[in-house]
């Protein structure tokens, strides 16, 4: 038998670390070469690493939340045979973040009587909310997937309530357990922490870096969509089989394109250490995406030179790729300007952080019938209310707000989207 010790590969797109999201085997574990072993988050993704080769766990390094780099041994098996490391990892860079050395043992006197051992504390069980989508990996999903077990009835043991291998495991030996009718009525008192990792914690950062550095100022608008909604219903009862179905967000892609143009102050990034904001001929429009990971915003380039369905096509491939955990960091980056659409959740109003360095942002709520009064008249008409945040270092109350009415215009007006 032999020692193979593995190393965290080269990912590419320039990574030179990763942090550890979660484990996917533990030590004692027998794998295959190909199996799933542990997921790293990236700047920008979520990469599953496989096994390298056969054998047994030996050793782990790290827990989730912990940074590795590049060249550095994150997993040693044991194999059939001598055993070699792998040598074709690339070595660690110099700016590593260093393994913290074990601690020494503590001396212990002859005659000492050891203290007993307390049992450990159980470990919290999160419950999924009703409807939300289950937490799992890919490799988790597709083991499921395969065993015929629907994941909203397993209960998660992972952070969060992420439910790992065990879980489906031990769902598997309890003889596929059937959730209780309904909660007991009792006083609750436990509490649970979930350690704010991976792309929670570079969403933490993100955010707290623009609020703490941009002064936002948000303005609010509602729009009446009237004729847009029979514009969207005639071209999706005409569209090809090989057309998307439009919703209402590759109409106001459009009308941004136009509403940017006359605007260019608001297609910009500025440049806080050198005190430059560069304005964007180019219209990169961010989507905010949610997924079961936390929020990416998966990028659609260049909408300036695309229709409609072309919009429509490419925003729900990227978005698609985000929550499916594949976009690459091309698809992850290079927006010049980002919406982000509150869908059916709607609300009156909200105040979206910018994507820095982006200089704003839209928010989109969803359509309601609403009473309004026109012509001295109450009708019925399909309202449409618009949040936007700006950076009032380089954009103006009367620059956000103009570019807001001029969107206004053209979505309530739509055939002047396309002249």
């Amino acid at each position: 038998m032999g020692i193979f010790a593995f190393k965290l590969p080269d990912i590419g797109e320039g990574v030179v670390e990763g942090e550890v999201v979660e484990w996917m085997v533990s030590v004692g574990d027998t794998v295959k070469e190909d199996d799933p072993i542990l997921s790293v988050m990236t700047d920008k993704a979520t990469v599953e690493i496989p096994s390298p080769t056969d054998g047994v766990v030996k050793s782990l390094v790290g827990e989730p939340g912990t940074i590795l780099a590049v060249g550095q041994v994150c997993i040693e098996f044991e194999t059939e045979g001598e055993g070699t490391p792998v040598e074709e990892a690339p070595e660690p860079v110099e700016e590593v973040v260093e393994e913290a050395p074990e601690p020494e043992p503590e001396p212990v006197e002859e005659e000492a009587t050891p203290e007993p051992t307390p049992a450990p504390a159980p470990t919290p069980v999160v419950v999924a909310a009703p409807g939300a989508r289950p937490l799992a990996s890919p490799a988790v999903r597709q083991r499921a997937r395969e065993s015929g077990i629907d994941l909203s009835t397993v209960t998660g043991s992972g952070p969060a309530g992420r439910i790992t291998q065990g879980d489906l495991e031990s769902w598997k030996a309890a003889g596929s357990p059937v959730a209780a009718a309904g909660p007991a009525r009792t006083a609750q008192t436990g509490t649970t922490e979930v350690p704010v990792i991976g792309l929670r914690r570079k969403i933490s950062e993100s955010m707290t870096e623009s609020y703490t550095t941009i002064p936002h100022f948000s303005y609010f608008e509602e729009v009446d969509i009237t004729h847009l909604d029979e514009l969207r219903v005639h071209l999706n009862s005409s569209r090809s089989d090989d057309q998307p179905k439009l919703t209402y967000l590759p109409f106001i892609m459009q009308a941004l394109v136009k509403a940017l143009g006359d605007n260019p102050v608001c297609n910009a990034l500025f440049d806080d250490d050198k005190g430059v904001v560069t304005r964007h001929d180019a219209v990169h429009l961010g989507i905010a995406t949610q997924t079961d990971r936390g929020l990416y915003v998966p990028v659609v380039k260049h909408v300036e030179a695309q229709d409609i369905w072309q919009s429509a096509s490419e925003m729900q491939r990227v978005s698609k790729a985000a929550r499916d955990g594949t976009a690459g960091l091309d698809e992850l980056t290079g927006s010049t300007f980002t919406i982000t659409s509150l869908g059916r959740m709607g609300g009156l109003g909200a105040t979206p952080i910018i994507n820095k360095p982006e200089v704003g942002i839209l928010g989109v709520h969803n359509a309601v019938d609403t009473p309004v009064v026109r012509n001295g008249q109450i009708v019925v008409r399909k309202m449409l209310r618009l949040s936007s945040s700006w950076d009032h270092r380089v954009v103006d109350g009367w620059d956000g707000a103009m570019l807001v009415q001029r969107l206004k215009a053209l979505l309530e007006n739509p055939a002047t989207i396309f002249m």
